[in-house]
């Protein structure tokens, strides 16, 4: 049978005692518990994904304060404690608001890709940016300018129109076109419906094979709202109806309106992003709200992917 090995520790204090009992000096030994080290906490680096929460508003501008965009169901049913932006949109019901995975970089595919049951999407630089660093749980604030957003403003989706212009009485339409231009209306002289742009009372004034006359019935001090826009009827004679905006160079950025056909860059709703009285002019632009526009996003991460 072979004698067990004396094991290291009493080796040592064996070398300790024979050192010290020819010194002639006492020995004492210690055991020391040397703490393990802390395991790192996990944060966000470049090329890593995460699926995080967030509130986006805009962060200075007309419209500073207001939500364009939310994963939170409480935020987007809120309109008192989180104000919306002119084109916000809900997305519909509690099922329809989840965390947003996110790619943290810039290299990631436009439609984004999947792994696992998750597709992680690229979003806009200064968004990335502001979450390297954070951790689990961790919620931030992340505040950019427009070059890490969405851009300049395309100028090419910019357009003017008059601030006062004219209308004629009589309207005369192809009768072809009729029921597409004045729908669920007869034509039948002597009935009477409401203008579908301007919300005076017209009237079928004539009917012939080819054409359908439609005359308009408006009043001086009639507010309208072509295009969603304030106009008011201030002027008018037997052949002429004059309409003068009611916008002000305070109503730059807070009003929103939409295109009665095809708009600029394929837009059907425009902002009143300026208006100039000395031009006698206003500014519609097409462009998509958050373009040109400095953002602000609450972010809370709910969970990271290493990449």
């Amino acid at each position: 049978m072979v004698a067990d090995k004396p094991s290291r520790i009493l080796l040592v204090i064996l070398v300790v005692v024979v050192i010290a009992a020819a010194s002639g000096a006492a020995a004492y030994v210690y055991e020391v518990n040397k703490p393990k080290s802390p395991t790192p906490i996990l944060t966000i680096q470049v090329g890593d994904n995460a699926t995080v929460n967030y509130i986006g508003m805009f962060f200075g501008g007309a419209q500073s304060g207001r939500v364009f965009d939310t994963s939170f169901y409480s935020v987007a049913t809120s309109n008192i404690s989180y104000p919306k932006s002119l084109e916000y949109q809900s997305r519909g019901p509690p099922s329809a608001y989840t965390v947003l995975p996110v790619f943290v970089g810039g290299n990631a595919p436009s439609a984004g890709y999947t792994v696992g049951n998750l597709t992680f999407h690229p979003v806009v630089t200064g968004f990335w940016q502001g979450m390297v660093g954070m951790a689990g749980n961790e919620t931030r604030t992340i505040s950019f300018p427009a070059a890490l957003g969405y851009g300049a403003l395309n100028a090419s989706c910019l357009g003017t129109a008059p601030l006062v212009y004219s209308v004629p009485v009589l309207t005369i339409v192809p009768a072809s076109k009729f029921a597409t231009v004045y729908p669920n209306v007869t034509a039948t002289v002597g009935t009477q419906f409401s203008d579908p742009s301007y919300g005076w009372n017209d009237t079928v004034f004539a009917v012939n094979s080819t054409s359908v006359t439609v005359q308009a019935l408006a009043t001086s001090g009639w507010v309208a709202h072509p295009n969603g826009l304030p106009f008011v009827v201030s002027n008018l004679n037997s052949s002429r109806i004059t309409l003068s905006s009611q916008l002000t160079s305070a109503s730059a950025g807070k009003v929103l309106g939409h295109a009665a056909t095809g708009g600029l860059c394929g837009g059907s709703k425009f902002i009143v992003s300026a208006v100039d009285p000395a031009m006698g002019s206003y500014t519609e632009n097409f462009n998509p709200e958050v373009v040109g526009q400095s953002l602000e996003f609450i972010v809370t991460v709910v969970d990271i992917f290493p990449g």
